[in-house]
């Protein structure tokens, strides 16, 4: 079943970030160029405003798979869900990997699309975003030296890329 979406303008996207990112998650998806399709749960990232544009904040580890996704797209998704439900699903899609697996399949998700942009119908809130800017994240530039040594100690370190979000879209 394919559900409708509304184009929603930012100024009704109403949230609290540290709830809504940190505490329920995200899906980030992307297409490669040869069409294939990888998504992965997030936990950590941002809105806000940057070179006079809406944006998002979102990192990615080097070592996920979704990273080649993002890298080789030049716009991705970020589908939030609701309930319990959402949540396990979630839970489910960030345990497995997309090289071992088509998880979005074993997880009954289907893919939608805006423009050629990918997207998981299930969810409820949708961000369609262009990516502007892709960066590492620097040991050497930590200022609180207790990050690298809490978050990083396998030296996973995480790309930071903001993006544009040009289109809000719910149901």
């Amino acid at each position: 079943m394919t559900h409708s979406f509304q184009d929603m303008s930012l100024d009704f996207f109403e949230c609290n970030p540290f709830y809504t990112i940190g505490r329920d998650w995200f899906a980030l998806t992307a297409q490669k160029p040869d069409g294939k399709v990888n998504t992965m749960t997030a936990g950590w990232g941002g809105f806000g405003m940057m070179w006079g544009k809406p944006c998002s904040f979102v990192v990615v580890r080097d070592s996920r798979y979704t990273m080649e996704f993002l890298d080789e797209a030049d716009r991705f998704s970020m589908t939030f869900f609701e309930g319990k439900s959402g949540h396990m699903m979630l839970k489910y899609i960030g345990s497995v990997s997309g090289r071992d697996e088509d998880k979005i399949k074993n997880a009954r998700l289907k893919v939608d699309y805006y423009e050629d942009v990918p997207y998981l119908d299930d969810g409820k809130i949708i961000f369609i975003c262009r990516k502007m800017f892709k960066g590492p994240l620097d040991p050497e530039d930590f200022t609180d030296i207790g990050i690298d040594s809490e978050f990083y100690k396998d030296k996973d370190y995480h790309k930071l890329y903001i993006a544009e979000v040009e289109r809000f879209m719910a149901r």
